[in-house]
């Protein structure tokens, strides 16, 4: 009997009707289940008809130039038709491998957003935040589910190493993720203590409220959650932009850690040394709350930092809550004086700030200081078409 793949292939001559032979053949492949093949077989047509080496056929290094173009239409499109097969059967991580080298995360954030926040098969759990976080596809969902699955000390360890690597929009979404979280964990804790003494506590109190009038839950040294937690989720928190309600809930995690005792108050790097009072004067700012109060605090620092190699990173906090709250003008004065010299790969670009705040002078003025005649050319073309510079920067 002539049953297997391979018996009803020999029925047909691949010489005198090739078409049909390997339209057969992507039957069969499909019939098959192997969605891996699938991508192979079509990519073995497609070269095929161009008459093309088939030794390798998913290869684009044997494909000369006139050809590249057309090749690679069919190798995107089949890669596209692969990865959304394997997504419709839950298989992520095949997935990722084809919408990966065509460069479409799209698909497979959409299927990971989907998930549960809890997934209780361990490999599958590591492959989603393997796919999710390190490899940046949906950095915010991989984060829920690496907090649920994996808790909160690995979460932050990972944050840590990858933050820096990824988005703006992606920091603050993973940063509010763990804002609530530890958040949560904090007031929950806090108010079971508080209900020792207090037993009939209205319901969703804040906490803040919790901590009003009750320093005796803080005496000798007490605590309600991990402090190194609280200390890294209270800075990842300067990521977030405001108006967001995660803003308010890491002002609060930082007014419970200004009360902790000082041996558990870790200390941070400048201008954050006096690490929660900075972090509520911080955040105080972004929620237009005494926002020239903390404005001010920044600028004292700044002013009263005695090493000059210092003071840009400190310059750098202070630039960064002002363009934040919308005072360009006094941006512009702290970045020239001090962030002028720093490589434009940094957050805040010089260049672009004066742009934002239509001070081509002072741009130019710099540049002129610095002896960069291409810096200074650049942005006298640039004050002369307005424009189309705030359009190309778009």
């Amino acid at each position: 009997m002539q049953n297997s793949p391979f018996d009803q292939l020999d029925l047909l001559n691949p010489t005198s009707d090739s078409e049909h032979y390997l339209k057969r053949l992507e039957e069969l492949v499909r019939e098959s289940g192997d969605l891996h093949k699938v991508f192979d077989v079509k990519m073995l047509r497609k070269k095929f008809s161009l008459g093309l080496p088939l030794s390798r056929p998913t290869s684009l290094q044997d494909v000369p130039e006139p050809l590249r173009k057309e090749v690679e239409e069919t190798y995107v499109e089949s890669a596209r038709e692969v990865g959304q097969a394997f997504l419709e059967k839950g298989e992520i991580g095949s997935a990722w491998m084809y919408f990966q080298v065509i460069r479409e995360p799209g698909p497979v954030a959409e299927a990971i957003d989907a998930l549960p926040d809890q997934i209780e098969d361990y490999d599958k759990q590591e492959e989603i935040v393997r796919i999710g976080l390190y490899e940046g596809v949906n950095p915010p969902k991989a984060v829920k589910i690496m907090l649920n699955g994996q808790g909160t000390c690995s979460t932050i360890t990972a944050l840590e190493q990858g933050m820096q690597t990824l988005s703006q929009e992606y920091r603050q979404e993973c940063a509010k993720v763990l804002v609530r979280s530890l958040y949560s964990d904090l007031t929950e804790s806090v108010r079971n203590h508080v209900q020792q003494k207090v037993p009939m506590l209205p319901p969703g109190e804040s906490l803040k409220s919790l901590l009003v009038g009750r320093d005796w839950i803080l005496e000798g040294g007490n605590y309600h959650i991990d402090v190194s937690h609280l200390n890294a989720v209270v800075r990842f928190a300067r990521s977030i932009e405001a108006p967001a309600e995660e803003l308010k809930l890491a002002d609060e995690l930082a007014l419970y850690g200004s009360k902790l005792d000082p041996s558990l108050q870790y200390g941070g790097e400048p201008p954050f040394e006096d690490f929660y009072p900075a972090h509520q004067q911080f955040f105080n700012v972004l929620l237009d709350r005494n926002r020239e109060e903390g404005l001010q605090y920044f600028r004292d620092k700044l002013t009263a930092e005695p090493d000059e190699q210092d003071r840009p990173i400190l310059a750098y906090v202070l630039v960064d809550l002002l363009i934040r709250s919308g005072e360009l003008e006094e941006a512009v004065t702290v970045s020239a004086k001090y962030l002028a010299q720093l490589n434009e790969e940094v957050s805040i670009s010089f260049d672009e700030l004066c742009v934002d705040a239509k001070r081509f002078d002072v741009l130019k003025e710099t540049r002129r200081e610095q002896g960069d005649l291409v810096g200074y050319a650049s942005a006298c073309l640039r004050d002369q078409q307005p424009t189309e510079s705030a359009a190309n920067k778009d």
